[in-house]
């Protein structure tokens, strides 16, 4: 993860670069999760309870965790552009 100190150094240009990145990444790591959601209910449907019908679900919480910091990362980023807007 970036410090925000580094955020200080970027241009705005790579900002928003990076933010557009990150709302790219949020449309991935959703279908990745409705993926390995289906791929569990298809493994508990076909095979009953075992490890790989849960595998595919520890899959999908690690992108969750993975995701929330890109949602504290995306936020550091609008701050960061927000306080570099002219006020008036």
């Amino acid at each position: 993860m970036m410090n925000p100190e580094n955020l200080t150094d970027l241009s705005d240009q790579t900002l928003l670069k990076k933010m557009k990145n990150l709302q790219t990444n949020k449309i991935v790591d959703a279908t990745i999760i409705g993926v390995t959601i289906g791929i569990a209910i298809y493994s508990l449907v076909k095979n009953g309870l075992e490890f790989f019908t849960f595998f595919p679900l520890l899959i999908g919480y690690m992108i969750i965790r993975n995701s929330a910091n890109n949602k504290i990362l995306e936020k550091e980023i609008q701050k960061e552009l927000d306080s570099r807007k002219p006020k008036g």
